[in-house]
């Protein structure tokens, strides 16, 4: 593992962070969008951070991301948030979230399994 900039992820982290901010404002009513295409990208966003900063296999990063990701979520089970003491609305409520899903988990999958293809299909 290295640390050294990489301008493209950089660039496609920000793009990225770009598509998932018109998703939760602009596009927030058309619910297929927002309740699964912005869990699908999230995990695509986090994976071009890392990359931006770090060189990492990228299987391995991959895998990270999706138990991250459900770690996560397994969190919104439990409440996390609120028993943490953040309120409904603040960034890190709306981080780590409330609401847990299976299909949240499902899309994070998807999401991890086409970074699985892209990489694949980059070599």
């Amino acid at each position: 593992m290295s640390v050294q900039f990489n301008y493209r992820y950089g660039i496609a982290t920000i793009l990225i962070f770009l598509v998932e901010v018109l998703i939760a404002t602009v596009l927030k009513d058309i619910f297929f969008i927002r309740a699964y295409l912005g869990d699908v990208l999230v995990v695509m966003l986090l994976y071009a951070f890392v990359r931006s900063f770090i060189w990492i296999h990228e299987v391995r990063l991959i895998l990270g991301i999706f138990i991250f990701s459900c770690i996560i979520e397994t969190a919104q089970y439990f409440h996390m948030a609120e028993r943490l003491g953040f309120r409904p609305g603040s960034i890190l409520y709306t981080i780590i979230g409330n609401s847990f899903s299976w299909i949240d988990m499902a899309c994070y999958a998807a999401g991890c399994m086409i970074l699985y293809c892209f990489v694949k299909l980059k070599r």
